[in-house]
């Protein structure tokens, strides 16, 4: 398994994984190609040219950046690929110097929740209704450089 940029030919690929994984609060194709459109940093995990998983970092400015989203196929869990995806995301955020990276995780998701604050990362806030159409609440959660 291999970790490299994600190029506009994955979205093929990752859109059955956002479609299994958060159906109709999935991202488009659209929205995929937005974010590489703006130079955002996006991550494919690949092995045998298939995409297991991805993951996106929006770097504000030196102060800030976001975790866009971290996404790993049902069958390529519990491999330790969301973790390697979000040290890929946070060592390009000390690269570049930020001194707080932070994102949004569904209240309801405690798997990730862990991950997250296994990386020192903390609650900060509530985004009500965050997630449609759904309106589940989003956690938001930051960590210090």
């Amino acid at each position: 398994m291999r970790i490299e940029r994600f190029r506009w030919w994955h979205i093929g690929q990752v859109l059955p994984v956002e479609e299994d994984l958060f159906g109709p609060e999935k991202w488009s194709a659209a929205m995929f190609w937005n974010e590489l459109a703006q130079g955002h940093h996006y991550l494919v995990a690949v092995e045998d040219e298939k995409v297991l998983g991805y993951a996106g970092l929006s770097v504000v400015d030196p102060e800030e950046s976001w975790v866009q989203n971290i996404a790993v196929r049902r069958d390529a869990q519990r491999r330790g690929l969301g973790r390697r995806l979000l040290e890929a995301l946070l060592a390009e955020a000390a690269a570049r110097g930020v001194r707080k990276t932070l994102l949004e995780v569904a209240v309801d998701n405690a798997p990730a929740q862990a991950l997250y604050a296994s990386y020192d990362f903390e609650p900060v806030g509530i985004r009500r209704g965050y997630y449609q159409p759904s309106n589940t609440d989003a956690l938001v959660m930051m960590r210090d450089a």
